[in-house]
């Protein structure tokens, strides 16, 4: 039972809501505001990342990681960026594990063909031989790269922890009073080892194998793998990405010149910040007979946003003729069989908010799926069984429909295709 369920602890007790905190308050927190408790929360290592990049950890974690808060979310997603750095250090790079395994592959396959006295083998037996020298050359001087940036990291390492125990010594000289030996070490020992330190960190280069420094690309890594996000599109300008979007739709749907078209110049007036920012980021409704290219533009819109055509969240509406079928939509209420697996549309967009949401065949639906489509078209949210509420702000909603495709067929045969346009419009507004 909750605490305001019973009402003498009810009345015993005030309740005070406590809001999730501004990106702007988190930066300034992350970078030095409130550094015992960031460091309590992540540690002394991760804290220097926090400070420097908190700028990318909070805007990345606050646009793209729904369903928590601030500064949680910020601190966890630097916490598995830092863990993920220290992994691979103590791991071989993924360039060089790959040709290794290849090496030990042929060299199994070396030793077999010597054993064949067949031409076929012989000739197998030149060639493997041919790539096993290409792949040992291309090896070794990746080997000896990794082992030497693994040499100055483990020697770096071993440099701080001589200073951190350098500055337990000096902080014992200090209570002691110990002015002589404070000199020897504040102006002596330490000294030589940050000197010793900033030689070996300014000696990095270009291309480099190994890194124990939490950058913005490890971030957007994590946010990546937790949002399914790429990260190319993470790291890529908005600007960058949104110009020419029509042109890239027009080389995979080919003969929709007007369709592609208002849909980029919707999508680019959505970011531009000219449209509602409640609402999702288009909203469409494709009309015309099967095989016109509406499932195929919605995959190409896919790609070109969130550079992965999987992003798709596709409904079949010819499955939610009934009243009833709205539960799965948005999850059965508490209660019913199958309340705790949430619902096929509002799961889905809450996993990855950043996805095309594809409504197949819509003329099919039930009226009250319409009335709940109504309030994601409208007001950008959804409220799932579980009473969580779902944002549909950065989704493109496309709604498909073989509604008049008997008008557009006829119109391509005989008719002008403007009649045949504004019956089709006549019979979808009916």
């Amino acid at each position: 039972m909750g605490l305001l369920e019973d009402a003498q602890i009810s009345d015993a007790l005030k309740e005070a809501g406590i809001s999730a905190a501004r990106v702007k308050a988190e930066v300034e927190k992350l970078r030095g505001g409130d550094n015992r408790r960031v460091e309590s929360a992540s540690g002394d290592t991760n804290f220097q990342a926090l400070k420097t990049y908190g700028r990318d950890l909070v805007e990345l974690s606050s646009r793209y990681i729904t369903g928590r808060h601030l500064p949680d979310k910020a601190i966890d997603l630097v916490d598995e960026a830092c863990a993920n750095v220290r992994v691979q250090l103590d791991s071989q790079p993924e360039e060089i594990d790959n040709l290794e395994r290849k090496r030990i592959q042929l060299e199994v396959e070396l030793h077999a063909l010597e054993k064949e006295k067949d031409k076929a083998s012989k000739a197998r037996l030149v060639d493997v031989r041919k790539e096993l020298d290409d792949l040992r050359d291309k090896l070794q001087p990746l080997q000896m790269k990794y082992r030497k940036e693994k040499e100055r990291i483990d020697e770096i390492r071993s440099l701080k922890q001589r200073r951190e125990e350098l500055q337990f010594t000096l902080q014992e000289a200090e209570r002691r009073m110990d002015l002589a030996r404070v000199a020897d070490l504040r102006y002596g020992a330490l000294q030589e080892v940050d000197a010793a330190i900033a030689k070996l960190e300014g000696e990095t280069g270009e291309n480099l194998m190994l890194t124990e420094t939490v950058g913005p690309d490890q971030i957007a890594e994590v946010v990546s793998r937790w949002t399914g996000i790429p990260v190319t599109r993470l790291g890529q300008n908005e600007k960058a990405r949104l110009i020419g979007l029509a042109d890239r739709l027009h080389q995979r749907v080919v003969g929709q010149y007007e369709a592609v078209n208002a849909v980029g110049e919707a999508v680019l007036r959505s970011r531009a910040g000219l449209g509602r920012p409640q609402q999702p980021t288009g909203s469409f409704l494709f009309l015309g007979p099967t095989g016109v290219g509406k499932t195929e533009l919605a995959k190409a819109l896919a790609e070109q946003l969130f550079d992965d055509e999987n992003l798709l969240v596709r409904i079949d509406m010819s499955e939610y003729m009934e009243q009833h079928s709205v539960a799965r939509l948005i999850g059965a209420p508490p209660g019913y069989v199958g309340h705790e697996e949430g619902g096929q549309l509002t799961e889905q967009v809450r996993r990855r908010p950043y996805s095309v949401v594809l409504f197949d065949e819509v003329e099919k639906a039930h009226v009250a799926v319409f009335n709940t489509l109504l309030q994601v078209l409208d007001d950008g949210r959804l409220t799932d069984g579980q009473g969580r509420t779902v944002d549909f702000r950065n989704t493109v909603i496309i709604m498909t429909s073989n509604l008049g495709a008997e008008h557009l067929l006829a119109g391509m045969v005989g008719n002008s295709m403007k009649v045949a346009r504004d019956l089709v419009m006549q019979e979808s507004d009916a």
